[in-house]
């Protein structure tokens, strides 16, 4: 069973991959887990001497079959734990980050499978990221990023890849959290700010912010038949 050191190194590697199979550098790993160079420098070369990352100095890492396999493990505990805060704890989805991140590395593979089968088998946690399955599968959508959309659209939002908990109070109060539609009204165009229209009220969000959601457009879900992000 890998360390909690090590199951952090391998959900940062697999986060800046980002499913691709390009290598990571270890600035990016030491960016991601704000730790010091020679210290990831250090612990990937173990990770590579125990098969869980391929190594390749000046170029980067990347995981192997078995990194990758331990990665979604600790992810799915992750985002589960999160969505059994919620929705039977009364957790708000700007708590849970942090306290999934203490109990992932705990809980058994048979506690998981519980929980997972208790909450009906969420595909997305509060967040609209995708829980992974037991067998390491992961369900992608057909998504754009929010910062690419274009003044007249009409979107749904399926995923927000910012855990900051006063982002997450600030969007939940202008109702911008998965599952909810809004409106572009406007773009600027020497800065990227968004003008856009939700739950009955007019709301901006910056270039910045934009960039770390994710969206579908209504029509392309009405022809994909695509549910509630849980």
């Amino acid at each position: 069973m890998p360390t909690t050191s090590v199951e952090n190194y391998l959900k940062a590697i697999y986060s800046r991959q980002g499913g691709e199979e390009r290598r990571v550098k270890t600035k990016e790993i030491a960016e991601e887990l704000d730790i010091s160079l020679p210290s990831v420098s250090g612990m990937v070369k173990s990770l590579a001497e125990e098969g869980l990352v391929d190594y390749e100095p000046y170029r980067g890492v990347r995981l192997t079959e078995e990194g990758q396999k331990a990665a979604l493990r600790v992810i799915r505990n992750h985002r589960l734990i999160e969505v059994f805060l919620v929705q039977t704890l009364g957790y708000s989805w700007d708590e849970v980050h942090s306290e999934a991140e203490r109990l992932e590395h705990a809980v058994s593979d048979k506690l998981v499978g519980r929980i997972d089968a208790y909450l009906s088998f969420p595909r997305f946690d509060p967040h609209g990221d995708p829980i992974p399955t037991a067998e390491g599968e992961v369900h992608h959508r057909d998504v754009i990023c929010l910062r690419d959309a274009e003044a007249g659209m009409d979107l749904r939002v399926e995923r927000v890849m910012d855990q900051t908990p006063e982002v997450l109070r600030y969007l939940d109060r202008i109702g911008l959290r998965p599952g909810s539609t809004l409106h572009v009204d406007e773009v600027l165009s020497f800065d990227g700010q968004m003008f856009l229209r939700a739950g009955g009220q007019e709301v901006t969000i910056s270039d910045r912010l934009a960039g770390k959601m994710l969206v579908t457009e209504i029509d392309e879900i009405a022809e994909a038949g695509e549910g509630d992000p849980q």
